[in-house]
């Protein structure tokens, strides 16, 4: 049950996400439909591939493809006044998406046995694979690489599934609030992991 509250969470909103990001860009409805498919299950099939899951696996998921179909026609169809409220929201979605995929990636490494270092792998690939891959369709910087913490999150969630820190239903979900808690304060208050900048030399 755990796992699938999880998945439908992350699916819907991943596939909100998407487009809203598409509607920013002004894309047509198939645009729509096309980035929040990739964003709900991009990730995943990505995650799929590099564990040993058959790529044909994400074909099974028919319940998860009609949620998200619901989700992006309802989007879509809000009315204008009402839609340019819901576009401030869609860094939010993301964090929600980020925190539900993280954590259903890593309970699907373990599930199957893999080490840390492949729990850690998975949780980050299902939690940002779709957000990278929808960014970049849209022209933009992946969430993932910008100045706020992101990935950092799951990779927490990912170590803390792994050693078992977090394992019951109710631990889970705890992790699962505090991930949507955390990458909410990292996008408000500007959070950011070090980093250097480098200049490169100027021709004269």
């Amino acid at each position: 049950m755990t796992w699938e509250v999880f998945s439908i969470v992350g699916t819907i909103a991943f596939a909100i996400s998407g487009a809203i990001v598409a509607m920013e860009e002004e894309y047509d409805i198939l645009g729509v439909y096309i980035l929040g498919i990739v964003t709900a299950f991009g990730g995943g099939a990505v995650r799929n591939l590099l564990i040993g899951v058959p790529i044909s696996a994400l074909w099974e998921q028919g319940m998860l493809f009609q949620i998200a179909l619901v989700a992006m026609t309802t989007v879509f169809l809000f009315p204008n006044n009402l839609l340019k409220h819901w576009r401030k929201w869609g860094n939010f979605f993301d964090a929600i998406g980020l925190a539900a995929f993280a954590i259903q990636g890593a309970l699907y490494a373990t599930g199957m046995s893999h080490p840390i270092s492949a729990v850690v792998v998975a949780a980050v690939l299902t939690g940002s694979g779709g957000g990278i891959i929808r960014d970049l369709l849209a022209g933009r910087k992946p969430l993932v690489l910008r100045a706020e913490i992101y990935a950092a999150w799951a990779i927490a969630a990912g170590l803390l599934i792994a050693f078992g820190i977090a394992s019951s239903p109710l631990e889970l979900y705890l992790l699962f609030a505090a991930i949507v808690t955390l990458r909410v304060f990292s996008y408000t208050y500007k959070w950011k992991l070090p980093n250097r900048h480098i200049e490169g030399e100027t021709s004269l």
